[in-house]
């Protein structure tokens, strides 16, 4: 598009390497357990996805011409939406998409053609009918409704087929986008990530199943049903010139002629109601966006209040959070009101239209009647085909809601689209301000060279961290709060992308996180304790033993119940979930952050000793306040908050082990020796 310029997209950055994340690897149980039945097979076949799109490399980024007005700049960025909608959605029907795309579009718009031809052969009907009628022709009436149920038969046959290669194509479609788009979102932690940046890009949730939906829907109903109101214009424009032919009309003792006066009738007729629309609707599109928007937020307060159930009736909390669903909710009936009004004077033209549609040409066609020069049957077809040229010319009056709401959905799904190129383009782009991810060369199981992280803004949070951590080190991040412990655990797990230096693992070795608040997906309780690898990778046995290990025993005969367990299962039970998951996933380096803030100190105590027992080689780092826990570490670091960035003060040995000399390598800021202390 003119108004915005076209910025060169980066080379592909060679594929980094570094610690992957913890894959269970199948164990002699697994391999022993019986296999799933064809029943099983089929069901999951069932639930995949009909079609499975493929994530193409965004394209070049595009900024705005600098010259332009905000408001210009606005009306360009909104243009640019749609085309970026449409840079992936054709996408379906290339050589990367469906395979069955092509065929299904093309046989959907042969039967379209079809039918319009079934439709003329029942307005011919319509005329020889009704002249039979006028005749009083017995013989001819009979015949005549013999060939109607053909006829009606043939026609509505083509109609159903029509219903579902549209109805397929829709399906197939928004498969394919769906889950090329959520494959972009879910990759390489982006789904977080889009938290952290500024962008239009909220609510994805709503946008990936409702917005996406709208967006894959409309256009195929929008396609077929401009080309059927062509078909149908062009051939019965024709039927309306021939039968109408001149009308002739006294002035003043002279005559005028106007040719093709029922054509002309139904071209003024169909601007007048179009023009109507436009004029009317003009302000459809901006209040479909809001309202699309103002429904996204009301459901995610609502989605808010059921996830964090618990905590809000601990704190009495009802009233609150009742005032801000009651605002959230007016803020969409304002825009239902808004909305209201536009439906409101679209309705008005619209059923104005429809209804003086089959009396206009009826009128028009009456003093020729009259004259003896238009029998009955050729006023009844013209009026037939007047009513269907009116249609096909009233279209838009029809589906200005619709298209408007489309136009709101496919820019709201555009959007994300373009917060997702963003950040996939800077994981690409060598420019300053990445993180790198590599291997370690000296036998290290991580290092952080010349690490630093910032806000995606630039701001620093950490700052040139240098650390090695040996196989089998156990290392406590301390500090006070804010000064970016957890971010700094974030790089480290990859989550976080902005900053400088590098993270530099083990080759081939597996990390597993353990946040906070440990997530409890849907489904079975056996689902929970072996996430994120399948219900089944592990036997039942295995599963009970590590439920004994962290103290969730009682839980064993529960394992296949299906149940809310993200409310079920306190904050301390969840907690040992999670170590039950690490037990049972056994990775190389382990990363704690705060993973034990819920338990009593007792509790924590037996924790930490059950993992050094049932995982004596595992590389662990912790980010914890508690000074109990240096008890199980053999390293301490801390950070203390500095103008521009946090700094690493301190970085003392807890248990003294013995080491060869230069194998470990720290460099503080201001000092060339380790600390003793913060």
């Amino acid at each position: 598009m003119s108004d915005m310029k076209s910025k060169p997209q980066p080379p592909d950055r060679a594929k980094q390497r570094g610690a992957q994340r913890s894959r269970p690897e199948k164990s002699h149980e697994e391999e022993s357990r019986p296999r799933k039945s064809s029943e099983e097979k089929e069901s999951a076949a069932e639930a995949a996805p009909e079609v499975n799109g493929q994530a193409a490399p965004p394209p070049d980024a595009v900024e705005p011409d600098p010259q332009l007005t905000p408001q210009q700049a606005e009306q360009a960025r909104k243009k640019y939406l749609l085309r970026r909608f449409w840079i992936s959605g054709r996408g379906y029907w290339g050589g990367h998409g469906d395979k069955l795309a092509l065929p299904f579009t093309f046989g959907l718009l042969v039967l379209i053609c079809v039918n319009v031809g079934f439709q003329y052969g029942i307005n011919v009907w319509n005329r020889a009918f009704f002249d039979a009628i006028e005749q009083r022709d017995v013989h001819t009436v009979y015949m005549l409704s013999a060939i109607f149920l053909p006829l009606v038969a043939g026609s509505a046959s083509l109609v159903v087929t029509q219903v579902y290669l549209r109805m397929t194509i829709q399906r197939r479609w928004r498969s394919w986008l769906t889950t090329s788009i959520i494959g972009r979102w879910l990759a390489s932690g982006r789904y977080y990530q889009l938290n952290l940046v500024k962008g239009d890009h909220t609510n994805p949730e709503a946008r990936i199943s409702e917005d996406l939906r709208i967006a894959t829907e409309s256009p195929v109903d929008f396609i077929a049903g401009v080309l059927n109101a062509f078909l149908s214009a062009s051939t019965f424009i024709v039927v309306l010139w021939t039968i109408g032919g001149a009308l002739t009309l006294p002035l003043d003792g002279e005559s005028i002629t106007i040719p093709g006066f029922l054509v002309i009738t139904a071209v003024i007729y169909a601007a007048i109601t179009s023009t109507s629309m436009v004029v009317i609707g003009r302000h459809f599109v901006q209040l479909s966006e809001q309202k699309n928007q103002t429904e996204a937020e009301f459901r995610y307060v609502l989605t808010r209040v059921r996830e964090n159930g618990e905590s809000i009736a601990l704190l009495g909390g009802e009233e609150e959070e009742r005032s801000g669903i009651d605002n959230t909710f007016g803020h969409v009936l304002r825009q239902w009101a808004l909305l209201t009004g536009q439906h409101m004077r679209t309705a008005l033209v619209s059923q104005g239209s429809s209804l003086f549609a089959p009396v206009v040409p009826v009128l028009l066609c009456a003093p020729k009647f009259l004259e003896g020069t238009m029998s009955l049957g050729e006023v009844m077809q013209a009026a037939s085909a007047f009513a269907i040229v009116q249609g096909a010319f009233g279209w838009l009056v029809d589906n200005y809601p619709r298209l408007a709401d489309w136009n709101a959905s496919a820019r709201r799904i555009a959007s994300l689209m373009m917060s997702l190129d963003g950040l996939e383009r800077a994981e690409r782009s060598e420019a300053f301000g990445r993180i790198r991810h590599g291997e370690t060369q000296n036998g290290a199981m991580l290092s952080l060279d010349d690490l630093s992280v910032t806000l995606n803004d630039g701001t620093g949070v950490v700052k040139e961290t240098e650390v090695e951590i040996e196989p089998g080190e156990r290392v406590l991040v301390s500090g006070e709060s804010g000064t970016g412990k957890s971010t700094l655990v974030r790089a480290i797990a990859g989550l976080w992308p902005w900053g400088g230096g590098s993270v530099n693992f083990h080759a081939g070795r597996r990390l597993f996180m353990l946040p906070q608040r440990p997530y409890i997906p849907t489904g079975t309780l056996r689902r929970a304790v072996a996430y994120p690898a399948p219900a089944d990778h592990w036997a039942v046995k295995k599963i009970d033993a590590a439920l004994d290990k962290v103290g969730l025993g009682y839980l064993k005969d529960r394992l296949e119940e299906d149940a809310p367990w993200d409310q079920t299962l306190s904050g301390g039970e969840k907690q040992r979930l999670a170590f039950a998951r690490l037990l049972l996933h056994c990775p190389d380096i382990v990363v704690l952050d705060e993973a034990t803030s819920a338990l009593d100190e007792k509790s924590q105590d037996r924790m930490m000793q059950t993992v050094m027992r049932a995982l004596p080689k595992v590389t662990i780092i912790s980010v914890a306040h508690r000074a109990e826990l240096e008890a199980f570490h053999s390293r301490k670091i801390t950070l203390e908050r500095r103008e521009g960035g946090a700094k690493l003060v301190s970085d003392v040995e807890l248990i003294p082990r013995k080491r060869k000399r230069g194998l470990i390598t720290r460099a503080l800021w201001g000092s060339g020796r380790r600390g003793r202390g913060a």
